[in-house]
């Protein structure tokens, strides 16, 4: 049997807040997005802020992935280091944050634990798969 595609979708700027709140609620601005930003910061000295797209996945999944023109060297805390491209730090990034708020009650919580495994699903197939879970793991 084979494993379904994930499919991959840019959500456009006008649906932005609809996918937030709907997935994470008001606890979208509040923690998450501030997790994803200073994780970002944490991983790569590369990473001096700007503008993130958000990922919609067929499988209900959802990432963000800064917009530049380059790749992120990458240094984590479990020994990986190495060069990530936008897309690929992004995933790694919100795969952190989504660890990291997903311990607890609330619908956060909740919400990130699945998120995690959603985009872990999807990460599976990305052609940078290797280096996302060596950095992850």
């Amino acid at each position: 049997m084979t494993t379904p595609i994930i499919t991959n979708t840019i959500v456009p700027e006008s649906e932005r807040l609809n996918i937030a709140d709907g997935l994470f609620g008001m606890a979208y601005m509040l923690k998450l997005e501030p997790a994803v930003f200073t994780t970002a910061e944490r991983l790569s000295t590369d990473y001096t802020g700007g503008y993130w797209e958000f990922h919609d996945l067929s499988n209900g999944g959802f990432y963000m992935a800064p917009r530049f023109d380059t790749e992120f060297q990458v240094i984590c805390e479990n020994g990986f280091v190495g060069k990530l491209s936008l897309d690929a730090f992004g995933i790694t990034v919100c795969l952190y944050a989504f660890s990291e708020l997903s311990f607890g009650e609330d619908r956060l919580a909740k919400a990130c634990a699945d998120q995690y495994h959603l985009l872990r699903e999807y990460a599976a197939a990305h052609p940078e798969a290797r280096a996302i879970y060596r950095a992850i793991d």
